[in-house]
């Protein structure tokens, strides 16, 4: 009989999306794929071809901010799973988390075989410890530890990113002309070019005769604001007004995107729309840059690079203070056909 495997990514929603490669090779052997996720990682689940069902916990763990383990969450969601009568659980990391602490509640709940990829010793935690390079992307990291589990891609699947497309609900954006998606928000500020940058390149794109949808989460309104500038022609504030689903098509329409090292980095890549890429050096552009989609990396060599910092300590911010909106003009125009020069 086809197992049913549970999938875990604890982390943000581009994590979770990363992992879809291998989510989907493991759900062309699997009878059923279930997915525990984090809270901020639970709608890109939703979103991942091959996942039947997700459930949700805050890992404390994981999670940047989160508050001390709770005894009586915890010991539910060993509960939870233990109900689920699992055959195998695959527990996807990045380099610097540790699979353990889940590895030790799986096996409290029963699960009889579980994999990840570890540093750690484990002693009986885990079937399989899995040890690879931390200098491969994240997509391939997923890969190959599924692969040593026996799963492959099914014929046919290119590997690249994937996610469930909504084609009942109306655009919010008109999408009889072309436009570029500027997505100024990031999950951690160290990752962040700054406000007045993303506002600077916004007008120079109106100024060239370009659309310009500007995107946010629902706590950055005011940031899309701000860069979005009063309303205007050709400038759409969408600005908390899209749930993840709908912000994949407004990209997936989309010329090219401006955005960060964040989640809809991935989004884009995983509707095929190409990125330019504001990439603060903080993480090693080789595990995270946009995978198999056209794109620009801009930033600048700095001495602090791979600093995992979440707030830059250095003034200035060099690592994207030195990228200029020349800069990212001109990585459009070579992305897509937009037309536009860099200003002058």
């Amino acid at each position: 009989m086809r197992p049913h495997v549970l999938v875990a990514r604890l982390d943000n929603a581009g994590d979770v999306l990363l992992t879809g490669p291998a989510v989907r090779a493991v759900a062309a052997e699997a009878r059923c794929v279930t997915m525990l996720c984090g809270p901020r990682g639970t709608a890109a689940a939703r979103l991942l071809p091959g996942v039947d069902e997700v459930i949700v916990h805050e890992a404390p763990w994981v999670a940047f901010e989160s508050g001390p383990l709770d005894r009586e969450a915890t010991l539910s969601l060993v509960d939870a799973l233990a109900a689920l009568d699992l055959d195998q659980a695959i527990v996807f990391t990045s380099f610097h988390q540790s699979p353990l602490p889940l590895a030790l509640l799986l096996r409290l709940a029963g699960v009889p075989f579980v994999a990840a990829t570890s540093v750690d010793y484990p002693g009986s935690l885990l079937d399989i410890r899995h040890r690879i390079s931390d200098d491969v992307h994240e997509v391939e990291r997923s890969l190959a530890l599924v692969t040593t589990i026996g799963y492959e891609l099914p014929p046919g699947d290119d590997g690249r990113l994937a996610v469930l497309r909504s084609t009942e609900r109306p655009s919010p954006v008109d999408q009889d002309e072309p436009y570029v998606v500027v997505h100024p928000g990031v999950s951690v500020s160290a990752r962040a070019w700054a406000p007045e940058r993303h506002a600077a390149l916004v007008d120079a794109l109106v100024a060239e005769g370009c659309r310009v949808v500007v995107t946010g989460g629902p706590g950055e309104r005011h940031l899309t604001d701000r860069v979005a500038g009063p309303p205007r022609s050709g400038v759409v504030n969408l600005g908390g007004e899209t749930d993840l689903a709908g912000l994949a098509e407004v990209i997936a329409a989309a010329e090219a995107i401006v955005v960060g090292n964040t989640g809809p980095a991935h989004l884009a890549a995983a509707v095929s729309t190409p990125v330019v890429s504001l990439f603060a050096p903080t993480v090693p552009a080789v595990r995270w840059r946009p995978w198999l989609v056209p794109h620009e990396l801009l930033y600048e060599d700095v001495p602090c690079a791979g600093c995992r910092a979440r707030v830059c300590s250095v003034e200035g911010h060099p690592c994207l203070g030195g990228v200029t909106v020349d800069e990212v003009l001109i990585a459009l125009n070579s992305l897509a056909p937009i037309r536009v020069e860099a200003a002058r």
